[in-house]
């Protein structure tokens, strides 16, 4: 039988104090400018395929990729 208390489940909310981590931190991009950014690529890649449905999830990604890949 599983002991459900043994088991290690991750803490909620956890708050990382910057003064005091190591200084290796992900910075997170302007989200709501982001999203417009890919919003407006894959709406581009979806013209660009002469508006065909079926691939929105793929024109999605590509635009995500391309937005936040950008140097």
């Amino acid at each position: 039988m599983i002991n459900p208390k043994a088991s290690k489940q991750p803490k909620p909310n956890t708050f990382v104090d910057p003064k005091r981590s190591s200084g290796k931190m992900a910075i997170m991009p302007d989200t709501i400018h982001s999203q417009e950014m890919i919003r407006a690529r894959a709406y581009e890649l979806y013209e660009s395929r002469g508006r065909e449905p079926g691939q929105e999830e793929q024109d999605w990604f590509r635009a995500e990729h391309e937005i936040l890949n950008q140097v």
